[in-house]
């Protein structure tokens, strides 16, 4: 029986490693190996709201933080909205993920998660947490951080790319949350043809950061992007 595409997921999340050069510095944290209830909680998600054969668009983020998906192995969800709007709980791990605050925020005014996700899928071209070794501990790190950085992860990247829209997604519009994310994919699409139209929209977590007195017009810009699709 063909898989539907929560099971394609949960499929594609259990495979996911990295073994690839890191620039010194910098390592990779996979949630999935390093905390069993991670792989319970993600597979929980996606058969509760990807339990179909439907084509969803794809929205892009940079990387997972080591508080959001790098603890759930849910793309810009904490445990906190985990539990509170999605209504599966995580008991070996409490986060709050500012990222997660802000697109939760536009889930909900978008009509909540089962009609949010029943026409999105989010991921990222890099879809585990990548931190920096500092004397204070590991601080979360972006792929385009650092120009080696970059380069090392390229391929995993595109072929993490391919492998998402493999999954049955529509690649007619992409949404790329983050300009400078924007400016990397947008090389890479330049290379791979992926998207025939990418929609860049501000992060989520430089909305909360720096415009958080804005964020009801940056919530409005979202659904407006997003509804485009309806």
């Amino acid at each position: 029986m063909k898989k539907n595409l929560g099971e394609k997921v949960v499929a594609f999340n259990k495979k996911l490693t990295y073994s690839g050069d890191l620039p010194e510095g910098f390592d990779v944290l996979n949630p999935f190996f390093d905390n069993p209830e991670t792989l319970t909680v993600m597979s929980s998600f996606y058969k509760k709201f990807y339990n179909d054969h439907n084509q969803r668009k794809f929205v892009i983020g940079i990387n997972p933080s080591r508080h959001g998906a790098g603890v759930t192995g849910v793309p810009f969800t904490d445990t906190k909205r985990l539990k509170s709007v999605c209504e599966i709980e995580m008991t070996s791990a409490y986060t709050h993920e500012i990222s997660s605050v802000f697109l939760y925020d536009v889930i909900q005014q978008f009509g909540g998660p089962e009609a949010f996700y029943r026409e999105f899928y989010i991921n990222s071209p890099f879809p585990l947490a990548i931190v920096r070794r500092t004397p204070k501990g590991h601080l979360n790190a972006n792929y385009y951080d650092d120009k080696k950085l970059f380069e090392a992860v390229k391929p995993f990247m595109i072929q993490s790319l391919k492998d998402h829209i493999s999954l049955g997604l529509d690649t007619s519009e992409v949404f790329i949350l983050g300009k400078k994310n924007a400016v990397f994919i947008d090389k890479i699409n330049s290379q791979e043809k992926f998207f025939d139209k990418m929609t860049v929209l501000e992060h989520p977590r430089y909305i909360q950061q720096y415009k958080s007195k804005e964020k009801q017009l940056y919530i409005d810009k979202y659904l407006i992007a997003l509804n485009k699709v309806k």
